[in-house]
């Protein structure tokens, strides 16, 4: 059976006469952040406090070389290189992890499921990694889009920890796509804040070393249709909203409308496959750069589809809908 596709675009195309609507272009804190030279193996700081609200990013070779990263609202992750071949994702979609709390809980939640038995799939209080991820896009995660089909790169071959401080934390994933014989790099770098619900990506693309042009889609799963998808391809953004265990759960994606080709929900009966998609294309850099995040109802604050919706309307820099 094909998948279903529902489309909401701006009169663009992806492939011959490609057009862009002249929209003003936006401001999205923190999509192009200073690099800061630091080496993967020499720590910015010390272990985050158990206590203090703080960004959080870091490498964690006991979990299959997972990386993960969090602020006071967000925490997620990705799968590594260890993790190929074990049937566990294998895969470049971003993964969610519902905390409700405010103090960091990436290394205490992999030290309990790790060490002591206490499962991270489990709330004990302070949330619970209950986001199936698998082969999907999960939030935010990205493919280069060929013949209408997302050609994925796998789990990450390395990573780079930039900077780490309370108020931000910056990070580079490398991927690679075999693309019609061709080794295809992505440089992922992203950064996240205090405070904020998005994280902030910039995506580098190269072909032999040299800027690649490419069609690229930005994902966020459905889950096999259960979550509602909502396009707005004028204001640049798209989200998801869907129960967990009895909680709304709201994942979304927010572009500058001016690089927004199409907005797609694509349903499928295959696992993994029915996504809400942003098609675009990379810039004269081999760039394209967007913000990704969530709002957990039982963390508060974000306990309805209108209020994620109107979080993400103020995050692409318009007012929301009174």
């Amino acid at each position: 059976m094909k998948p279903v596709i529902r489309k909401s675009s701006r009169s663009a195309s992806l492939r011959g006469g490609l057009i862009f609507a002249v929209i003003p272009t936006l401001s999205l804190c923190g999509l192009a952040a200073a690099q800061v030279g630091l080496p993967v193996d020499q720590p910015a700081v010390k272990a985050a406090s158990p206590t203090e609200p703080s960004t959080w990013a870091r490498f964690v070779p006991e979990r299959k070389d997972d990386f993960a990263w969090e602020n006071d609202l967000i925490a997620f992750r990705v799968y590594g290189p260890a993790i190929k071949g074990n049937g566990e994702g294998e895969d470049s979609g971003i993964d969610c992890w519902f905390k409700r709390v405010p103090y960091p809980i990436v290394d205490k939640w992999y030290e309990g499921e790790l060490k002591h038995g206490k499962g991270y799939h489990t709330d004990h209080g302070e949330g619970y990694d209950a986001y199936s991820v698998g082969g999907s896009r999960g939030c935010g995660g990205l493919a280069i889009w060929k013949d209408g089909q997302m050609l994925r790169s796998g789990p990450y071959k390395t990573s780079n920890l930039i900077s780490r401080t309370k108020e931000k934390s910056v990070f580079e994933l490398t991927y690679e796509y075999d693309l019609d014989g061709a080794k295809i790099q992505e440089v992922k770098r992203i950064t996240i804040e205090l405070g904020k619900r998005l994280f902030d990506v910039t995506s580098t693309f190269t072909r032999d070393g040299k800027p690649a042009d490419l069609n690229v889609a930005v994902g966020v799963t459905t889950h096999g249709g259960k979550a509602k998808a909502t396009l707005n391809p004028t204001q640049g953004w798209m989200s998801c909203w869907e129960k967990t265990d009895g909680f709304g759960v709201g994942t979304g994606v927010v572009m500058k409308p001016a690089q927004v080709i199409e907005m797609r929900e694509v349903k499928s009966n295959k696992k993994d496959e029915s996504h809400a998609l942003l098609l675009t294309r990379t810039d004269a850099n081999g760039q394209v750069s967007y913000s990704a995040g969530f709002g957990w109802e039982k963390a508060g604050v974000i306990t309805s589809p209108e209020k994620w919706q109107a979080y993400l309307t103020q995050a692409a820099g318009f007012a929301p809908a009174v």
